[in-house]
């Protein structure tokens, strides 16, 4: 009875352990036409490892914040939401606009533990189909959700030629339908 009840243990560990969810963060892969992809789940300090370094940097001290809506972002306490951003390493909206997100959140000290990034290949997709779950069909996309519910996105570039722009016109937005 008692190596039953030892083997029924460690059957119930082998079964819990296998089933855990093990999430790869930071997944580097080499491809044939691109060189180094970055898939799935990201922290930023991949991004500030080469070879994506250098591209990251030289975006990042190009871009001009327009000051106007920085401020009106304090003000719409862009800290309070949560962001889901969508990019691929090899892509050149990628390229772009997540330098110029990141500057704008260390502008106004936003906490990127709040920030999930997640990179795809060039098909869209994520070792862990994090696409489908968001609908996503183009890179870059940010996505501003609060409390765990989206209330809008950005894909591919700003359509006022500004991020911080549009990212206030969304808070803006949800702002205005708490009135309502």
């Amino acid at each position: 009875m008692k190596k039953i009840s030892i083997l029924l243990g460690i059957i119930a560990l082998a079964t819990i352990n296998s089933c855990a969810e093990r999430v790869i963060v930071n997944r580097e892969v080499e491809s044939k036409n691109a060189g180094k992809m970055l898939l799935g789940i990201q922290t930023l300090d991949q991004f500030r490892k080469e070879p994506f370094k250098t591209g990251v940097d030289e975006e990042y001290n190009r871009y001009q914040i327009d000051q106007s809506s920085l401020s009106e972002l304090k003000k719409e306490k862009l800290n309070s939401y949560s962001l889901v951003v969508f990019v691929g390493s090899w892509c050149e909206d990628s390229h772009r606009e997540f330098p110029r997100l990141i500057k704008i959140l260390d502008a106004l000290k936003y906490n990127t533990e709040k920030m999930q990034i997640i990179a795809v290949n060039r098909k869209k997709e994520s070792p862990a189909g994090e696409e489908g779950l968001y609908n996503i069909s183009r890179v870059a996309t940010i996505i501003v959700k609060k409390y765990g519910k989206e209330i809008g996105r950005i894909t591919e570039m700003p359509e006022t030629g500004y991020l911080e722009r549009d990212l206030l016109n969304i808070l803006k937005k949800d702002n205005s339908s708490l009135f309502k």
